[in-house]
């Protein structure tokens, strides 16, 4: 198949969210001076459980991203004693400014950018907020390998929902036959590609089993150059 339009999620994928992620908490931890009521290791163990399931009920519009946005430290915050909502706020804002200056890439991201780039048209699909994104993007220095970059903020509804890719192929123009959309999250962009009749790469460092059925399923983001 001759592919035009490649659409990569950003975190996991191209930028290193757990990495970036555990540099920002750091700083975090130490400024609220949270070593008081915990270790370094067991807040952030359970503040990733508790974002990843504020995230699954955003997605599914069950919250807002500004409840999420706030919301994910203060029950983290609580599970360890600590019941302010102020605080939790704060550590909120504190975390959407620092993070998005973060600038670790998975590894060979790049690389496969620069290969990439000279071959197709590149966008973002992204669930992330919209400041912060691009705010990432900018940051890495990697907004020029990318013709757009879509936020669910923008689009109106996250991936998977069908719609999502809707408005993305609609405001690109691509057609979905020549179009391939590569992430890491199965649930979430394989799926999107799936409901949208897409090919897909699923980015699965870790090598779990699918569920579903990706067109094709990456260790590393060099083996992209086997497929396009």
């Amino acid at each position: 198949m001759k592919y035009e339009h490649i659409f990569f999620d950003l975190d996991r994928t191209l930028w290193d969210f757990e990495a970036n992620s555990i540099e920002t908490f750091k700083e975090l931890f130490v400024k609220y001076g949270l070593e008081k009521c915990c270790i370094f290791e067991d807040f952030h163990k359970i503040y990733r459980e508790i974002n990843e399931q504020l995230w699954k009920d955003y997605r599914e519009n069950r919250i807002s991203k500004e409840k999420l946005s706030w919301q994910r430290f203060y029950q983290t915050n609580n599970h360890f004693g600590l019941k302010s909502e102020d605080i939790a706020k704060k550590m909120s804002q504190d975390y959407i400014e620092i993070s998005p200056t973060k600038t670790l890439m998975m590894p060979n991201s790049i690389a496969i950018l620069d290969y990439l780039s000279r071959k197709y048209t590149l966008h973002i699909v992204t669930n992330g907020f919209k400041e912060v994104q691009y705010r990432k993007i900018n940051n890495c220095g990697i907004e020029n390998y990318f013709e757009t970059v879509f936020t669910s903020e923008e689009v109106g509804c996250n991936k998977p929902n069908p719609a999502f890719f809707e408005f993305v192929l609609k405001t690109t123009g691509a057609n979905p036959k020549t179009s391939m959309v590569i992430g890491d999250d199965e649930a979430v962009d394989i799926q999107a590609a799936i409901e949208a009749n897409l090919a897909s790469i699923w980015f699965n460092p870790n090598m779990q089993k699918a569920v579903s059925n990706p067109s094709y399923i990456i260790k590393d983001l060099l083996e992209i150059k086997n497929i396009l």
